[in-house]
């Protein structure tokens, strides 16, 4: 991994555990530490407090949370 991957904080609260991996590397990561901890049920998540974040500025980004026009 070289310094500019960005990485993308997995937390499991179960387990109680929090690691970071690669941008690219999430879905696998997720993946595996579900299905070898917790028998394929999806309980280690993408942090959830980046995955509001990144819902809301995608959100502003598309608009979302402009007003409507008068109409």
């Amino acid at each position: 991994m070289s310094e500019e991957d960005p990485t993308v904080p997995i937390v499991c609260t179960e387990c109680g555990t929090e690691t970071r991996v690669p941008l690219s590397d999430v879905p696998d990561a997720l993946s595996r530490h579900n299905d070898g901890k917790h028998d394929g049920e999806e309980v280690a998540e993408v942090d959830p407090v980046l995955k509001d974040r990144l819902a809301d500025l995608v959100a502003e980004d598309l608009g979302l949370f402009d007003e409507p026009p008068d109409g």
